[in-house]
C-alpha cells in the first residue's frame, strides 16, 4: 500500500528522521538496514512535510491508511470522558511494536490526538528495574508507566517528543525521583535525575490517556 510512491519503508524513514537528533547511530543502523541512506531519509520527511499541508492528502486516520494501508487492529479506548478509538499498524524495523494513532470522537471530526509506538499485544517488555534499564529503543512510555507506577506524564518539546516522571530506584537501591524522554514513543536514554517534584500535565495525560 502506498500514495505517489510513499508507503511504509518511505514512513519509517519519517519516523526516523525525528529518532536522529538524540540518537544518531542507532538511526544510521536502522537507515542501513531499509537500504536507504541519510539523503532518502531527508527526502521521505521532506515530502511527508509536503503530503500532509496539501489541501488534496487525505485528513486524520485516512491519511495513515494511505501510507500504511488498513489498520492491524482498532479498538475502542476511553479517555477521561472522551470515546475514542486506537488504530495500529506493524512496522518491519519494530516487530514487537505497533505505530499508534489515537482518534478522538467522531462527533467533533475524529481528530489526531495522538501518534507514537506502542508494545505490541501479547508482546513482552524489557524487565525495568531501576532507571538505568531504560536503555535507548529498548522500551516505550507504557512500559515505564507499568514498570514505576504512578508515572507521570508532561509533554515534551516537540509534538513527537513526551516525557514522564516517575521514582525507581537508583545503581544503590536508592528509591529516586527521574525523568525518561520518548521520541515517538520510544526511549531515548536512560532514565535521568528529576529536578523539580512530579508535576501532573492535565493536558498531556489526556492526550496520552493511562500510562501505567
Amino acid at each position: 500500500m502506498a500514495i505517489n510512491g510513499f508507503g511504509v519503508g518511505e514512513f519509517q524513514l519519517v519516523l526516523l528522521r525525528r529518532m536522529a537528533d538524540f540518537r544518531p547511530v542507532l538511526v544510521e543502523d536502522a537507515v542501513r538496514r531499509l537500504g536507504a541512506d541519510r539523503a532518502s531519509m531527508r527526502e521521505a520527511n521532506k515530502r511527508w512535510q509536503a503530503m500532509v499541508r496539501s489541501p488534496r492528502f487525505p485528513r486524520g486516520g485516512a491519511r495513515y491508511t494511505a501510507v500504511l494501508g488498513p489498520a492491524e487492529a482498532s479498538v475502542p479506548r476511553r479517555i477521561g470522558d472522551l470515546a475514542c478509538t486506537a488504530r495500529q499498524w506493524e512496522l518491519p524495523l519494530w516487530p514487537e511494536l505497533r505505530f499508534e494513532i489515537l482518534l478522538g470522537p467522531v462527533e467533533i471530526g475524529a481528530p489526531v490526538l495522538n501518534e507514537w509506538l506502542v508494545r505490541a499485544e501479547g508482546r513482552p517488555g524489557p524487565e525495568l528495574r531501576t532507571a538505568a534499564d531504560l536503555a535507548p529503543w529498548s522500551c516505550v512510555v507504557g512500559d515505564v508507566g507499568a514498570a514505576f507506577p504512578p508515572a507521570v506524564p508532561r509533554e515534551g518539546s516537540a509534538p513527537t517528543r513526551f516525557q514522564l516522571d516517575f521514582d525507581a530506584p537508583d545503581s544503590d537501591g536508592r528509591v529516586r525521583p527521574w525523568t525518561a524522554d520518548f521520541t515517538w514513543g520510544c526511549s531515548r536514554r536512560s532514565g535521568r535525575p528529576s529536578a523539580g517534584a512530579r508535576r501532573h500535565n492535565p493536558g498531556a495525560g489526556a492526550m496520552q490517556g493511562d500510562i501505567q
